[in-house]
């Protein structure tokens, strides 16, 4: 006999693509007087073979592994309790994720996004996965300090806010045209080699963003060490807009695995598996966007040291607090979670045994050395913030913006490079300076050797936001 559409429908097939290969076996098996059982049997392997789905992988219960170790206080007040109540809820979706073999929650710990998105202050530990959503969008926020042999007086900070603000360095949205990488860096070289990093787009990106800092809770910070007196620079910042131009194209692959892999993963939580080709190539770009970045922060650096009339410099070194480490199999997401360990960065430029800790514009700087293995050797990043923007602004709406500053910041030399102040960047809005302290000493997470004590600080402050029309909505 001859096969036709109409006999496998008959025969319970559904119609598809698949029809005309079974069609052309089913007819040649039949032309050599193979038995119609046998066909049948052919016909089934083929009509399954077409029609399998793979197993997606399936969410994780929030105490598969053991769940996570959190490194944090109760809170004593009703921001500080809300606060931890959104911490652990969203870390608990968060820990679901299928790749994820642990986690921790560290001192200065708040959400970040809605319910499942790691928090500021949180880790996430996979296993053959990088996560961009875990990284974030501000990929390689980092801290990088520089002290000088000079005396560390209001005097002299006022003379490195002034070269800052003078251009130095910039705050806000944008770029500028002036200091330029040159096609001819070898992190230039490198991106051209990456198909993520690849593009126009990209390398204007990292032309124009170099010598900038952009906004939010990143600064430039003036201020002594306490161990000498000298006068000491630290910037705080990530990778800009070429960063954030990586993590978009990181979300759409992670994305298309996602739909595959486990839709029932969390967008946000996409991940991009490292054994593939794709994941072997966005490794390699962040580490190029890392290299960027502590370019980035070394060129602003070398402005203030030549504006200083280039003083011998006694110190100088830098560390990440928000992206993906690797440990052996496993890849470490640390948003704002800054890693303690020794060779984190093997042979790595900068990079030293100390690590730097910024708590706010008016407190300290702590440097610390690696205490022990708690929290996967990884310290808090700073003082996060324990009540939104609008909650710390409403909270102080009866005051004026003088009154304010001086109960913040006192008569330390603050500045706001818009010449707006942002009050929900002032000391208040974050968790208690001497609290983080006091968890990072309690839970074993740093050794405080040093600090670097203020003298002034400059931040983005208020901007226009252009991409917002008159009624505040995004255009």
């Amino acid at each position: 006999m001859e096969y036709d559409g109409k006999d496998l429908i008959d025969l319970g097939y559904e119609p598809g693509k698949h029809f005309a290969e079974m069609l052309k076996v089913a007819n040649n098996m039949a032309e050599h007087e193979i038995p119609h059982a046998r066909i049948l049997e052919a016909l089934d392997e083929m009509y399954e073979d077409a029609n399998f789905v793979p197993e997606t992988i399936p969410l994780r219960e929030v105490d598969a592994f053991g769940g996570y170790n959190a490194y944090l206080d109760p809170g004593e007040t009703e921001y500080e309790e809300k606060n931890n109540k959104a911490v652990y809820e969203t870390m608990d979706q968060l820990i679901r994720t299928p790749t994820l073999v642990d986690g921790a929650v560290l001192p200065d710990a708040c959400p970040a996004g809605p319910l499942g998105t790691i928090p500021v202050g949180g880790l996430a530990v996979a296993e053959n996965a990088i996560h961009p959503g875990m990284h974030s969008a501000d990929i390689c926020c980092s801290m990088f300090l520089t002290t000088f042999d000079l005396e560390g007086n209001p005097e002299n900070a006022k003379k490195v806010l002034d070269a800052g603000q003078a251009g130095a360095t910039h705050f806000g949205y944008g770029g500028r045209k002036d200091m330029g990488m040159g096609r001819h860096n070898d992190i230039m070289q490198r991106a051209q080699e990456n198909r993520f990093l690849a593009s126009v787009k990209m390398f204007k990106a990292m032309d124009e963003h170099l010598g900038t800092q952009g906004d939010g809770n990143h600064f430039f910070y003036v201020g002594y060490k306490e161990s000498t007196g000298e006068l000491t620079l630290v910037t705080h910042h990530g990778s800009r807009s070429p960063g954030a131009l990586l993590y978009k194209e990181g979300m759409k692959i992670a994305e298309q695995f996602r739909q595959k892999l486990s839709p029932d993963t969390l967008k946000q939580n996409a991940w991009i598996p490292f054994d593939t080709d794709e994941g072997q190539w966005y490794w390699e770009a962040l580490q190029i966007i890392r290299d960027w970045t502590r370019y980035n922060h070394m060129r602003i650096h070398d402005e203030i040291w030549e504006a200083l009339g280039q003083p011998r410099q006694t110190d100088r070194y830098w560390n990440e607090h928000n992206f993906v480490f690797k440990k052996g199999d496993h890849f470490y997401h640390a948003k704002g979670s800054t890693p303690m360990w020794d060779n984190y960065a093997p042979h790595d430029y900068l990079v030293d045994d100390r690590r730097i800790i910024p708590l706010n514009m008016a407190e300290p700087i702590l440097i610390g050395l690696r205490r022990g293995d708690e929290a996967h050797g990884f310290a808090p990043h700073g003082a996060g913030r324990y009540m939104s923007r609008t909650a710390f602004n409403k909270l102080n709406a009866h005051k004026t913006p003088e009154q304010i500053m001086v109960e913040q910041t006192g008569d330390l030399d603050i500045r706001f490079y818009s010449g707006t102040p942002d009050m929900s960047e002032l000391p208040g809005a974050y968790k208690n300076a001497s609290d983080v302290q006091r968890q990072i000493k309690d839970f074993d997470l740093a050794k405080i050797v040093d600090r670097i004590q203020p003298l002034g600080c400059m931040m983005a402050g208020e901007l226009p936001k252009p991409w917002l029309n008159k009624k505040g909505k995004r255009r």
